[in-house]
C-alpha cells in the first residue's frame, strides 16, 4: 500500500507539474496576444493620425481623438472600477500629469505629421531610456553602471539618427524627443501615484486634459468639418487608442516585461512597412543603424531592471493600473 501511495503521489505531482507548465504557457501566449493587439492598436492610432494631419489641424485632431477615446473609456468604465475609481485627493499630481500629457500628445503628433512614420516611432522609443535616467534624481532609485552605459549608448543612437551638424536636425525630430521626455515624466509620476490611484484614473485624466486644452486652442481657422472619411479616421483613432491601452495592460498583467519587451518593437517593423506602402517612405541607413542601437539599449535596460521588478518600457501599465 505504501508503495502504491508513493507512486500515486509521484503521479499526481508529475501531473500537477505538467498542468502548471501548461497554465504558464497559456498565460504567456495570452500575454503576447494581448500585447500584439496593443501594438496594433497603437500603430493604428499613428496611421490614422498621420493621414488626418494632412488635412486637419493638430488641435482638431487631438480634440476629436481625445473626445472619442474618452467616450469609449466612459462606456467601458464599469469593467475598470467605474466612476468611483476616479475619486482622488491628489489633484496636483493629476494636473502635472495632464500638462505632461499635453506635451507628449502635441509633441509627438506634431512631429509625426512632418517626418516619416518609422523615424517618429524610433525616436519615441527613447522614452524608456529617459525613464531610467530620470528615476535617479526624481525617485532616488539606484541605477548601476551597466544600465547607465546602455542609456548612454541609446542616446548615441539618437545622435546617429539626428546627425547634428549635417543639417538633418529638424523641429519635428526635437518635438518627438520632447514628447518622449514628457512621456517618461508621466511614467515617473505613475510610480508615485500607483499605490493610491486606479489605472482608470491614471488613464482618463491624461485623455481629458489634452481634450480640454485642444478645445481652448481651436479657432475658426483651425476647425474643418470632417467628411465621411475624416469621421471614420477620427473614430478609428479614438478606438485604436483604447485598444492599445487594453492590449498593453492585458499583456503586462499576464507576463513579465522581459518576456514581452521584444514584441513591442514589432511596432517599428509595422511602421516601416506601413510607411512604405502608404506614403512610399523608405528609412535611410542612419535611421536603421540608430534604431538598432536604441532597440538594443532599451531591451538591455528592461532585462537589467527585471531584478528590481520594474519595467522601464511601460512602468505606468503595471498591474496596479
Amino acid at each position: 500500500m505504501k508503495c502504491d501511495d508513493v507512486q500515486l503521489a509521484l503521479s499526481f505531482a508529475a501531473n500537477s507539474s505538467l498542468m502548471n507548465q501548461e497554465v504558464r504557457q497559456n498565460a504567456t501566449g495570452s500575454a503576447i496576444g494581448y500585447l500584439l493587439i496593443g501594438v496594433v492598436g497603437g500603430l493604428g492610432l499613428d496611421l490614422c493620425a498621420k493621414a488626418l494631419l494632412t488635412n486637419y489641424s493638430l488641435e482638431q485632431f487631438v480634440f476629436l481623438r481625445s473626445l472619442i477615446g474618452l467616450t469609449i473609456f466612459i462606456l467601458i468604465g464599469r469593467q475598470f472600477g467605474g466612476m468611483r475609481s476616479l475619486v482622488t485627493t491628489r489633484w496636483r499630481w493629476h494636473l502635472l500629469r495632464t500638462l505632461l500629457a499635453v506635451g507628449a500628445m502635441f509633441g509627438f503628433f506634431y512631429g509625426l505629421a512632418r517626418m516619416p512614420l518609422v523615424d517618429a516611432l524610433t525616436l519615441g522609443f527613447t522614452a524608456p531610456l529617459m525613464v531610467t535616467a530620470l528615476s535617479v534624481p526624481l525617485l532616488g532609485e539606484h541605477v548601476g553602471w551597466r544600465r547607465w552605459a546602455a542609456v548612454t549608448v541609446g542616446f548615441v543612437g539618437v545622435l546617429i539618427i539626428l546627425r547634428p551638424g549635417s543639417g538633418e536636425v529638424s523641429v519635428a525630430s526635437l518635438s518627438v524627443l520632447f514628447a518622449a521626455f514628457c512621456y517618461a515624466c508621466m511614467a515617473i509620476t505613475s510610480r508615485k501615484l500607483g499605490t493610491t490611484e486606479s489605472s482608470y484614473a491614471l488613464s482618463v485624466y491624461v485623455i481629458a486634459g489634452p481634450m480640454l486644452v485642444s478645445l481652448l486652442l481651436l479657432g475658426h481657422g483651425s476647425w474643418q468639418g470632417p467628411d465621411l472619411n475624416g469621421w471614420i479616421l477620427f473614430a478609428g483613432a479614438g478606438a485604436c487608442s483604447v485598444v492599445a491601452w487594453i492590449g498593453i495592460i492585458g499583456g503586462y498583467r499576464r507576463a513579465s516585461p522581459a518576456m514581452l519587451a521584444p514584441f513591442e518593437y514589432t511596432a517599428l517593423i509595422g511602421g516601416a512597412i506601413a510607411g512604405y506602402l502608404i506614403w512610399n517612405e523608405v528609412p535611410d541607413r542612419w535611421v536603421v543603424v540608430g534604431a538598432t542601437v536604441i532597440i538594443a539599449s532599451g531591451l538591455f535596460v528592461v532585462y537589467r531592471e527585471i531584478g528590481g521588478a520594474i519595467s522601464t518600457r511601460w512602468p505606468s501599465l503595471r498591474p496596479r493600473r
